[in-house]
């Protein structure tokens, strides 16, 4: 027994004790110290919501599954195929029957109504020909015995306005007999000679064991019962379902508290929504960016993280900085020099070396006349203090 069903127990035999108690068959509450079970923590039961795509393969087996298993064979040769033989009126009756399993499913998911309460509906309680289009509850056949107006989508109207039609069309086919007399909301009567039916003709034909039906949709389509954390998919998950695809599409909590016709908010957003389906990561995408530099200081530090902040033109030494982009040469050997026979002197001469810092010799050498000598000295005299000139 679950932890609910317990507490739900619990609380109608203390209600029974306190009873005992203010009419003297007992002194004390035997039962006022028993705690009640952690529901949270003790949930046996815990139902899945179905995505966009389980949706849409569920209501497409749902429509083919009753015809499609009376063709396929049993046995012989053609054990497994869809080859047998239907007449066409049970071609007929098999196909109104997937329609209506589907429609039943697409109604479920659609306006958020509980089993039983989907069982109770009657032709009376829809309003298919106004706008907005609803159906409205009646208080003994809803779980808060309140009374609800439901809205119903335009599509969903729609399409119980052309089931409603061809069930009426069937059963004055099947009753053989004169054109009924029609009845408007009001309960007026219209002689029409289009069929029509009773206002409290069922919608649907509910069954008991829907749930079984149900698994067998599901195995036919592909979509597991169970999921990988122990949800299961039951006919209250289209109700789940129906929660989670509202937050989903953006419906604030308030909205989908009041469609749910939930009393309390945390049931709707803790226990009817799937957050698993949720989009999250979008979500976070509509938050305002923060950044935590100026627009300057951010192209500064993007130019350093990808290398190309050392483009830019240097403020130090620009007669001695390198030019980027060509190659690496001593500025020495660009000097240019007297013809032979020709006397000169190299006054505190400099030789600069674009890339010294990769190069295993001093920055700086001195440089002697290489045309008077014919090479160079590699012996240099050290220059005078006094004249600051190089001497030989």
């Amino acid at each position: 027994m679950a932890a609910r069903t317990r507490n739900s127990y619990l609380q109608a035999i203390r209600g029974l004790c306190n009873w005992c108690v203010e009419t003297g068959r007992l002194t004390v509450n035997p039962l006022a110290t028993i705690a009640k079970a952690d529901e949270k923590a003790d949930r046996r039961r815990q139902r899945r919501a179905l995505t966009e795509d389980e949706l849409r393969r569920l209501l497409d087996v749902a429509r083919r599954r009753p015809l499609l298993e009376a063709m396929t064979m049993r046995r012989g040769k053609n054990k497994g195929k869809p080859v047998a033989k239907v007449r066409p009126e049970t071609r007929r009756r098999l196909e109104a029957l997937g329609r209506e399993r589907a429609l039943i499913y697409k109604t479920l998911v659609l306006t958020g109504l509980r089993k039983g309460e989907l069982a109770s509906l009657s032709v009376g309680q829809l309003t298919l020909d106004t706008e907005p289009t609803y159906l409205q509850l009646k208080a003994a056949d809803e779980k808060n015995r309140e009374g609800s107006s439901i809205p119903i989508r335009a599509d969903l109207a729609a399409d119980l306005r052309a089931w409603l039609d061809a069930k009426a069309k069937q059963t004055q086919e099947e009753a053989n007999s004169r054109p009924t007399v029609r009845l408007d909301d009001a309960g007026r009567g219209q002689n029409s000679g289009q069929p029509s039916l009773p206002p409290d003709t069922l919608v649907f034909s509910v069954p008991r064991d829907l749930v079984k039906i149900l698994d067998r949709d599901l195995r036919q389509a592909g979509i597991p019962k169970t999921d990988e954390r122990g949800r299961t998919v039951d006919v209250h998950a289209l109700r789940h379902t129906f929660g989670t695809h509202l937050s989903k599409g953006g419906v604030s909590p308030r909205t989908a508290q009041a469609a749910m016709r939930h009393s309390k908010i945390d049931l709707t957003m803790n226990v009817y929504t799937d957050p698993k389906l949720l989009d999250v990561a979008g979500a976070l995408e509509t938050l305002p960016s923060l950044p935590l530099v100026g627009e300057t200081e951010m192209e500064q530090v993007a130019a350093s993280a990808t290398g190309t902040d050392d483009l830019t033109a240097s403020r130090f030494a620009p007669k001695f900085a390198p030019t980027a982009g060509k190659r690496c040469k001593s500025l020495a050997s660009v000097v240019k020099m007297t013809a032979e026979g020709k006397a000169s002197t190299l006054a505190a001469t400099i030789a600069v070396n674009a890339c010294g810092v990769k190069q295993k010799r001093p920055l700086t050498f001195a440089v002697n006349d290489p045309f008077k000598r014919g090479r160079r000295d590699s012996n240099p005299q050290p220059p005078d203090r006094q004249s600051g000139t190089l001497t030989n």
